[in-house]
């Protein structure tokens, strides 16, 4: 299945990972963004299929920016990717529609996330 990925992460390193995650899968970098606002206007700009988002950007939170985007297109699905300790954010990160919570140190569980969370999200438009 194709998906249009829109990364929003500060750290090139991360990136770089990421860029290689998407890439392993033969998907699509439909965009990337260094902070919340300029994520926020290529969202929607882009309409992804899917979010990776970081909790600590240079402008605003995470958190912050998935209300926005969820304000904007709440089926989009949201996945949060943070190396900060996880079950600390989880309810607030739900509350914000981010749909999955990823830690930094297990990256490539991101595959089988994004693939659920697309499925859910195509399944739920059809």
């Amino acid at each position: 299945m194709a998906i249009r990925v829109l990364i929003v992460d500060d750290s090139d390193i991360t990136r770089r990972l990421l860029r290689a995650i998407v890439r392993s899968r033969r998907w699509t970098i439909c965009g990337e963004a260094e902070n919340g606002t300029s994520g926020v206007v290529q969202f929607q700009d882009l309409k992804p299929d899917v979010v990776l988002l970081d909790l600590s950007l240079p402008d605003v939170t995470g958190i912050e920016v998935a209300k926005l985007m969820g304000s904007l297109e709440p089926k989009i699905p949201i996945i949060l990717f943070t190396i900060l300790d996880i079950e600390g954010i989880e309810a607030a990160a739900k509350e914000a529609g981010i749909k999955a919570v990823v830690p930094k140190s297990q990256a490539w569980d991101l595959i089988s996330t994004i693939e659920t969370e697309v499925g859910r999200s195509r399944a739920a438009r059809a």
